[in-house]
């Protein structure tokens, strides 16, 4: 499940991305356009910077830009960095110890499967084209 670290962290970067030829965008602007309190967005934000996805610029004129252009930020990317894991189950999260039952487990290459599904979806899409919702649709259509 993604949390609201993660889906708020998505928005932010989309809204910086739809604002990105306004210069440096202020936390209040993105929290009122976003409905997301101020105080939560600092926390979001601040990892954000952490992890180099943003630039944080204070002082008069200051606020928040993307570091690289929007179709260079992938949404799996993203949401990674916010949630930690992606891993639909603790023993496929990156440096998990070895499960002893790894070699007998019924239900591993189920959540393997299901885990690459997840990966290549999120990874497969720019924040870019989330800001076009002609592309943002890249999936075959389902049978009935």
């Amino acid at each position: 499940m993604i949390s609201t670290k993660g889906r708020y962290g998505l928005r932010v970067m989309l809204d910086l991305a739809e604002h990105q030829t306004d210069g440096c965008v202020t936390l209040k602007d993105i929290a009122q356009r976003q409905n997301i309190s101020k105080k939560y967005l600092e926390i979001i934000v601040k990892k954000l910077v952490d992890g180099k996805f943003l630039l944080g610029i204070s002082g008069k004129g200051g606020g928040y830009r993307l570091t690289r252009l929007p179709e260079e930020y992938t949404v799996g990317e993203i949401l990674e960095y916010m949630e930690d894991t992606l891993a639909t189950v603790a023993c496929l999260k990156q440096d998990a110890p070895a499960c002893p039952r790894a070699e007998t487990c019924q239900t591993l290459p189920l959540w393997s499967e299901f885990d690459r599904m997840v990966h290549d979806f999120f990874f497969s899409r720019s924040l870019d084209s989330l800001l076009k919702p002609d592309n943002a649709q890249q999936e075959e259509p389902h049978e009935t």
